[in-house]
């Protein structure tokens, strides 16, 4: 790319309300009007597993704000979600099938979203959700361009992700981004078709983040094709014709997933896609006519997370009927 369009680049994103992150697009809130219902919800309303939404990392979005809309279509789906307010410890895990990780942040960058953009999770941490997973949880991490990537890197690492601190952008930003089955940026599996107990997703858009790899045995999501470039900045939305860069393959990604031991992860390079905000009154999110299906592939990735044979396991002693006394004092 040379140095005009690493301008052009610069001025689309910055301009393209990029969920609220970009200084231009600091007016971005979260849309509570917008539709968060459930066709075939999952579980009835509160009877569903204990889905923990990190908020003690510095996180951009939370369940407070940006991620409204989120806990509120998982909740119309019959989870119980709740914010995560603590450090990472057994304690904090033990209640919950599934951990949300999305946008965390190291305090170093809570001022500046220059280089470098270190881990938001100490090591003790990391090994504690990796157990927790390996041992039957599942983790949800979702992480953004620089410098969410970055913050991530170590998390995602744990489980044999390669987590870029970058820009992945379609078209050097002219682009839409939007992944189909048809052309075969969106994957077919388990997840984006519901497995039969949800609607498929044939189409989803995401709103400019970042890039990965995953490791052997990677359930790929959506794929980056050429069609797309990364791109390493050194500060926050600067980009020139010096600015590291390649063009992306099939093996990038923007979503995945992983058994990993008898636990699940699922990982996404974008965060706007599971929410929705408004602009200038204008829908981001899920609530903009081209990323409708962003909704249902939520539902459908939260639902397969919380399928761990442990979740399953916990949920038949939940549901298994107390035995009767019978007359004679026995029970039955």
């Amino acid at each position: 790319m040379h140095a005009l369009n690493a301008c052009f680049f610069s001025a689309v994103i910055f301009a393209a309300v990029n969920g609220g992150m970009a200084t231009a697009a600091e007016a971005a809130v979260p849309d509570f009007g917008t539709d968060v219902s459930v066709g075939h919800p999952a579980f009835p309303v509160g009877g569903g597993p204990a889905v923990g939404v990190d908020a003690a990392h510095n996180n951009y979005h939370t369940i407070e704000g940006r991620y409204g809309p989120f806990a509120s279509v998982l909740r119309n789906d019959g989870f119980r979600v709740l914010s995560v307010r603590t450090h990472i410890d057994p304690g904090a895990l033990k209640s919950l099938t599934v951990l949300v990780v999305a946008n965390a942040l190291a305090s170093s960058n809570v001022g500046s979203w220059n280089l470098p953009n270190p881990s938001a999770f100490d090591d003790a941490e990391i090994e504690t959700i990796r157990k927790w997973v390996s041992g039957g949880g599942a983790l949800f991490l979702i992480a953004d361009h620089m410098p969410f990537g970055g913050a991530a890197a170590n998390l995602a690492a744990a489980f044999g992700f390669n987590f870029e601190d970058d820009f992945a952008a379609k078209g050097g930003g002219r682009q839409t981004e939007i992944f189909t089955r048809a052309a075969g940026t969106l994957a077919d599996n388990e997840i984006t078709t519901g497995g039969g107990r949800a609607p498929p997703v044939d189409q989803v858009e995401t709103f400019t983040g970042s890039s990965f790899r995953g490791p052997a045995g990677t359930i790929p999501l959506m794929m980056l094709d050429k069609d797309w470039t990364l791109l390493w900045p050194k500060e926050f939305m600067k980009f020139d014709a010096s600015t590291p860069q390649r063009t992306a393959t099939r093996e990038d990604l923007r979503g995945a997933a992983l058994v990993y031991g008898k636990g699940r992860v699922a990982v996404v390079s974008e965060a706007a896609l599971f929410t929705n905000q408004l602009v200038n009154g204008a829908p981001y999110g899920f609530g903009r006519p081209s990323a409708v299906q962003d909704k249902q592939l939520l539902i459908n990735i939260v639902e397969w997370l919380s399928r761990t044979p442990s979740a399953r396991s916990k949920r038949t002693e939940t549901r298994r009927p107390r035995s009767r006394p019978t007359q004679g004092g026995r029970r039955r």
